[in-house]
């Protein structure tokens, strides 16, 4: 078996964009779906019962859904009820959406981890449902929260390969593309790996700056 290297090189520039939609994907639905998260979140614990119970089975739906099936019915159902999105654009929504929902459920553990006596005592002073979630509840949990979200956004890292399926031109559909090609899967399949490992060990090694740094200021 022969390991020839010359079919990357001569096909840098494709994998290079690649990478970088790989990325767009990733981080533009991440973001999406943390802020679409923390939103539920609040509405779940500050919201009426029957907008939480809606919430609720909003949740299980796409929890219970798997991201395949929602990416086939985002791309290529949403075109019979209107909704006609390019394949880029249609594979951040989805990661936004699937993903949202598991932010939530992280947000939520993290609000009902801070004790009732500070919540209490903020009352006390005088402070609002919105000022109790911004100054007592957030900087609180977010330590602890950390390592879960994490470990969510290095699961949605790996999860951007399947948007190869509705033709998103990431790492996944091209190097898979080259080696259909050029007959050279070892190499291509190769460089994948180590791509997706690159992402996810920066990730993680961001992840636990983030948590030393957050760590250091509660303890101020």
């Amino acid at each position: 078996m022969t390991f020839d290297l010359s079919i990357i090189t001569a096909n840098a520039d494709a994998i290079w964009n690649a990478f970088l939609v790989t990325i767009y994907t990733w981080l533009a639905g991440s973001v999406l779906g943390l802020i679409a998260g923390l939103l539920i979140a609040a509405l779940m614990l500050f919201g009426g019962r029957p907008l939480q119970r809606l919430l609720r089975v909003f949740i299980e739906l796409v929890r219970g859904t798997p991201f395949l099936v929602i990416l086939f019915l985002v791309y290529y159902g949403g075109p019979s009820f209107g909704l006609r999105l390019g394949a880029i654009t249609a594979g951040v929504v989805c990661i936004a959406g699937y993903s949202s929902v598991y932010f939530a459920e992280i947000f939520r553990s993290g609000f009902a981890a801070v004790p009732r006596g500070q919540l209490e005592a903020g009352e006390c002073l005088g402070l609002g449902r919105l000022q109790l979630m911004w100054r007592v509840q957030l900087p609180q949990m977010l330590v602890l929260i950390l390592p879960s979200i994490i470990n969510m956004l290095t699961i949605l890292c790996k999860e951007t390969a399947v948007l190869s399926i509705i033709t998103v031109p990431e790492l996944t559909a091209v190097l898979t593309g080259i080696g259909t090609r050029t007959f050279t899967f070892i190499e291509t399949l190769l460089v994948l790996c180590i791509a997706y490992l690159l992402l996810i060990e920066i990730t993680s090694r961001a992840g636990r700056w983030l948590e030393r740094r957050v760590g250091t200021y509660l303890q101020r």
